[in-house]
């Protein structure tokens, strides 16, 4: 990746940051914090990773990503917006009365969303099956997911990763945005799933840990999924990230995971990514 491009991407990781920021801020609820914490990824996957077309959306061909922490639907939203499946300006219907941006993704209503999620675990599951789908069927097709810390707490996440390493669908990679906090406390206090690597690589994964706010990091990760032979194991990839990232009174704190800025805070926090964008734009 050149200098240039991570440029670009962390630009657009501004924007992303500041669309999460109004949109739930409109809504007067959301997820905010759990939504920060993924862009990079996000960003990513959008602009240099998936085979999507907004032009195209029906396209049997297509990769598939499942936002199985349904609940940082306004993360997801912003790249689909900044990607061209829908108009921008409905960002700011989060949540509202006839919107098609509802508090979780919702695959009738939302261009651009393979699966409906919300209730936890589930999501993971779905994507494990479109990958065994695409297997039997002979088709190139990726399969992503992204799931939460918290999240994987619930059983079934790990009935499907049973499943997946079993039928070795070696074109299914899962994301697991590992923020250390969930709804009420850290995961260390409620119900620690570490050590990941090990648990996961138990299962028959190829696992990999990386910082998930670095691009290169990210490219690099998913450089290795694209190496697993056809037969192999799926891939695992563990996002070191900060809950809240990018904006310093949201970071690292719980009381964020699902409460929306005031007109007070989102000033402040626009005011940083601003001061962001500048740091950004003047770098070499």
């Amino acid at each position: 990746m050149t200098q240039g491009e991570k440029k670009n991407l962390a630009l657009e990781a501004v924007t992303v940051r500041e669309d999460i920021l109004k949109s739930t801020h409109s809504a007067g609820s959301g997820h905010p914090g759990g939504s920060l914490s993924a862009v990079e990824y996000l960003v990513y996957l959008y602009e240099k990773e998936l085979r999507v077309d907004p032009k195209k959306l029906q396209d049997p061909e297509r990769d598939r990503f499942v936002l199985s922490k349904g609940h940082a639907a306004p993360v997801l939203y912003s790249v689909l917006a900044r990607k061209g499946f829908f108009p921008v300006e409905d960002l700011l219907t989060l949540r509202k009365k006839d919107s098609h941006l509802q508090g979780h993704p919702n695959m009738h209503d939302t261009p651009g969303i393979d699966m409906s999620t919300g209730s936890l675990g589930q999501g993971v599951s779905a994507a494990v099956g479109m990958a065994l789908g695409a297997k039997r069927l002979g088709k190139d097709i990726r399969v992503y997911a992204l799931l939460g810390d918290g999240e994987i707490e619930e059983g079934q996440v790990w009935e499907a990763v049973s499943f997946a390493a079993f039928h070795k669908l070696s074109r299914l990679c899962l994301a697991v945005d590992v923020n250390g906090l969930q709804l009420d406390g850290t995961t260390k206090e409620i119900l620690s799933m570490e050590p990941l690597i090990e648990k996961f690589t138990s299962f028959g994964c190829h696992v990999l840990r990386v910082d998930g706010h670095d691009f290169d990091a990210i490219e690099r990760a998913l450089d290795s999924f694209h190496k697993q032979e056809p037969g192999n194991a799926p891939t695992v990839i563990l996002l070191d990230t900060v809950k809240g990232k990018g904006v310093s009174f949201m970071e690292n704190a719980v009381g964020w995971h699902g409460k929306a800025p005031n007109d007070e805070e989102l000033a402040k926090a626009l005011a940083e990514l601003s001061t962001q964008r500048a740091a950004i734009e003047e770098a070499r």
